[in-house]
């Protein structure tokens, strides 16, 4: 499994890649010991849906798609499938931001009887934003997988 490293350019910007940071111009950096960890999770892994969720919605504010592709789950990928995928994450970063809401397993409840079954995890994340014009809804939905303890984006 490759390492994927955290590098910062000259210019702030901050690029995760398998290759070698100095490949790109840019040298590797820890994630800032003296920042809370409840503010930051690049570098490291979103251990919670709060934190993946928080994340999500900082990269498409920054309209960072690097930093939106260092929260997807990238094992077992071709490269074809690869590409698709920056391009979503590319098509998505540069979108103004609406809302993320989870997406639960099975829909809504079939019945109108209070449910007493034990709280389950969503499924999906569902990226509600607009297109340039501002007004245009557009709508991308991401699974969720659970990888070492961490939360990813994946297709």
């Amino acid at each position: 499994m490759a390492q994927v490293r955290r590098c910062v350019t000259p210019d702030a910007q901050v690029i995760y890649t398998d290759r070698r940071c100095d490949t790109l111009g840019a040298v590797e950096q820890a994630p800032r010991p003296d920042r809370p960890a409840v503010a930051t999770y690049r570098g490291g892994c979103a251990r919670t849906l709060r934190d993946l969720v928080f994340e999500v919605g900082e990269a498409i504010a920054a309209n960072d798609p690097n930093r939106l592709a260092g929260l997807y789950h990238w094992p077992g990928m071709s490269t074809r499938q690869a590409y698709a995928v920056v391009s979503r994450l590319e098509t998505v970063a540069r979108r103004p931001l609406v809302d993320i809401v989870p997406v639960m397993p099975g829909g809504p409840a079939q019945s109108d009887y209070a449910q007493t079954t034990s709280r389950r995890a969503p499924v999906a994340l569902r990226i509600e934003q607009t297109l340039a014009n501002g007004a245009t809804p557009a709508r991308a939905v991401f699974g969720l997988q659970r990888h070492f303890g961490c939360w990813w984006l994946r297709g």
